[in-house]
């Protein structure tokens, strides 16, 4: 088997996209469409902070179970799409990272909820990613 070692792929046709086939062979994926653009580790309680991250300037906790995700780069619009888990408010409930629909996404910013039981409360470690275009 050969090794193929490059700092950068570039697509013949697109510069940045690259197809990639799929599984068994009979499909392709765009492989920058496939890429999380944004993803965050926190810990939001106590001392909050930031565990790890990737395209997050910062977060601000605006109140209980209440966050904005500031990013480093610009989302292309505000289409994107969120996902998120949660650990434990208490015991060991189920945890939902949602969408703040108090407020509207922006570009530069997603603002969510950790959510138990339709109770907003902050979640001992919070995980979510955005996935969509940046500008």
């Amino acid at each position: 088997m050969a090794t193929l070692k490059t700092n950068t792929l570039t697509g013949t046709s697109t510069a940045g996209s690259i197809a990639v086939t799929g599984e068994g062979n009979s499909t392709t994926t765009n492989l920058q469409q496939g890429l999380a653009k944004v993803w965050l580790n926190y810990k939001g309680t106590s001392t909050n902070s930031v565990r790890d991250s990737l395209n997050e300037s910062s977060v601000t906790d605006n109140g209980s179970g209440d966050y904005s995700v500031n990013f480093t780069n610009n989302m292309g619009n505000a289409n994107y799409m969120i996902t998120g888990t949660g650990e434990q408010l208490s015991g060991n409930a189920t945890i939902e990272i949602v969408k703040d629909y108090s407020n509207d996404y922006t570009t530069s910013v997603a603002r969510i909820a950790s959510v138990q039981n339709s109770t907003r409360g902050d979640a001992i470690y919070v995980n979510f990613s955005v996935h969509g275009d940046l500008a």
